[in-house]
């Protein structure tokens, strides 16, 4: 009888990929974003800002995911603007300070992009492209000034902007296509509560509970991006967002239904399945089957539904705002000044001052023989430091393998390609992979490092792939020391930052429903952030979780916690939708909500962590 060796967590997720169809869309655009903009400029004879064009597009094909053209807008422009700071920056520094001012110049920078990072994940992609592009600015010599080069850059992000907004999705939904992406989510919520009904009483009713938190999340953003108008400016739109607001109470009422673990019937999950099916084709949903409404909650499901009928019945829906994400500035600061970002900031600080030192220190003593670019170190310690690729050892081994194969293949390309229109060539094929190649960290780095050198060739610098892997592996050990230096304070401070968020968010909720306000946008506005904030937390934690032993152990019992505060978030949901329909609530729900009070007071308090007194009293 074999026996299956459990592989450590840093190693089982380096050899993990993500798994899903092959985002054509995604591949055509990154087909013709860095080959054409690097053919376009070698014919004009402006090949060097053509080579930062190239490249402010390969950053942005990164950050290209699925999703609406609407929050593609926010996702791909604020780090390509920070980019082209950033650019600016390391440009302007190389030019008037020495080997010392600019090391501590990119330092200052990366203390300050670390902080701004740990905002949230378009503020990660910009802190990157900021920290990416100055390195860039500081390290790759051109003719050309600064100005110019950041609108360059800008112009590179740009034209992968444009394709992304013009371009149909191949194979586009029902109705406008301008709204493809948003229909998709929409769609995929009703899916989700489906999902959820079915599994109701089951044990994975957590996990699609979970799905459904995910698909409302990825809705609401694929809704809520910036707009030149404060409404809806189409009646195609508008019927999007009405839809979008007829399945919060689907939600609410399939959540209560779980948690109160009763078997239902499989009738219960047709019309969320219609309704779907509805807004894929974008047409009327027809009878929709009526659960019964034998309790609470699914006198709650059925009341949603017929609310969601009217809704897609109408030929023009009525101008519903989807809850937004909206953080005060206040907020904002707390969480780039907070321990988390105090923190992540002086990792990145120190990876990326340090990096940048030891490869000007490098340059200067000719360790690069004829290669006059030294940015590549500093730029791959911005990638290695950044915790959203997975734990410290996973990224490590990943940049290590990716870069490798990556050298090997360009070497191999470069000896027997036609320069430059082989290599410009290669550009293209590598822009089309990226997209697919970002489902694992070694193949992304693989696709990334073939492309750099096929840029830095065509601008006339020697082959060096050989030189790469040894910046490449010194990064590595870099970043692998100061993760595990001591700081001021105690670690796990970006895990403990995303719980407190969580539990302040919990806390808002509960103390909103138990109020029993009239206010439903407030309160789906509040569930929302809820539980976003609580997936982001458990996001962190299994990230943490799997770095190595001497990491993982500062966070241990988080996850309890996590756990607690999901099950209060559950619950206050479900006394959400029985003071609707009762208007009082049940000894069951009291009684949960004082024990699941008491264990968040008592793991908040065996962590450290600031946990709100939840106001179970009322």
């Amino acid at each position: 009888m074999s026996r299956r060796v459990a592989l450590p967590p840093w190693l089982a997720h380096a050899l993990r990929a993500q798994r899903g169809p092959v985002p054509w869309s995604a591949v055509t655009r990154g087909a013709l974003a860095a080959g054409p903009l690097l053919l376009t400029a070698v014919l004009l004879h402006h090949t060097s800002l053509g080579v930062v064009a190239a490249i402010a597009a390969m950053l942005a094909g990164i950050n290209d995911r699925p999703g609406s053209r609407r929050a593609a807008v926010r996702r791909l422009g604020v780090p390509a603007a920070a980019g082209a700071v950033g650019l600016l920056i390391g440009t302007y520094g190389a030019e008037h300070l020495t080997a010392v001012p600019l090391t501590l110049l990119l330092t200052g920078l990366g203390l300050v992009a670390g902080g701004i990072s740990a905002v949230g994940p378009v503020a990660s992609g910009a802190g990157t492209q900021l920290l990416v592009a100055a390195a860039i600015g500081a390290g790759m010599p051109v003719a050309e000034e600064g100005w110019q080069r950041a609108l360059a850059y800008l112009a590179g992000a740009g034209w992968l902007l444009v394709l992304r907004l013009a371009l149909p999705t191949p194979g586009a939904l029902a109705g406008d296509y301008r709204f493809d992406g948003e229909r998709d989510a929409v769609a995929a919520v009703y899916d989700a509560v489906a999902d959820l009904l079915d599994a109701v009483g089951g044990e994975a009713a957590l996990g699609r509970r979970k799905a459904l938190s995910a698909a409302l999340d990825h809705a609401q953003d694929a809704l809520t991006g910036p707009r030149l108008r404060r409404h809806a400016s189409s009646a195609a739109e508008r019927r999007l967002h009405a839809q979008y607001a007829a399945a919060l109470p689907l939600a609410e009422a399939a959540t209560a239904l779980a948690w109160a673990e009763e078997p239902i019937s499989a009738r219960a999950a047709e019309g969320p399945r219609r309704l779907a099916v509805a807004v894929r084709e974008n047409d009327g949903t027809g009878p929709l089957p009526a659960p019964s409404r034998s309790a609470p909650a699914l006198r709650a499901l059925d009341d949603a539904l017929l609310r969601a009928a009217e809704a897609f019945d109408r030929a023009e829906g009525a101008q519903h705002r989807p809850p937004a994400r909206r953080r005060s500035p206040k907020e904002v600061l707390r969480a780039a000044l907070g321990s988390g970002g105090r923190e992540y900031g002086l990792r990145v600080a120190l990876s990326f001052g340090a990096s940048a030192a030891i490869a000007q220190a490098l340059h200067q003593a000719r360790w690069y023989g004829e290669h006059q670019h030294w940015y590549w170190l500093p730029a791959t310690a911005v990638f290695l430091v950044k915790p959203d690729l997975g734990p410290l050892a996973s990224r490590v081994l990943c940049r290590a393998a990716g870069t490798v194969l990556g050298a090997l293949l360009f070497a191999g390309f470069a000896a027997v390609l036609p320069r430059p229109e082989g290599l410009i060539a290669l550009v293209a094929v590598c822009g089309a992979v990226i997209p697919v190649s970002t489902r694992h960290f070694a193949a992304q780095t693989a696709a990334v490092t073939v492309l750099v050198l096929a840029l830095v060739m065509v601008g006339g610098e020697p082959q060096a792939s050989a030189g790469r892997i040894g910046e490449t592996l010194l990064a590595c050990a870099i970043v692998l020391i100061v993760g595990h230096l001591p700081m001021a304070g105690k670690r796990g401070g970006g895990v403990r930052a995303r719980l407190a968020a969580a539990g302040r968010a919990a806390h808002a909720y509960l103390d909103h429903v138990l109020s029993e306000s009239d206010d439903r946008g407030e309160r789906w506005a509040l569930r929302r952030e809820a539980y976003r904030t609580l997936a982001e937390a458990r996001t962190t934690i299994a990230l943490a979780a799997a770095e190595l032993p001497a990491l993982a152990r500062h966070t241990e019992g988080t996850d309890a916690v996590a756990a607690v505060l999901e099950r209060l978030v559950d619950t206050t949901t479900a006394c959400a939708v029985h003071l609707d329909e009762t208007g009082r609530l049940t000894a069951r729900h009291t009684r949960q909500l004082q024990d699941l009070a008491a264990e968040l007071e008592h793991g908040g308090q065996r962590l450290g962590l600031t946990v709100p007194r939840m106001p179970v009293s009322a």
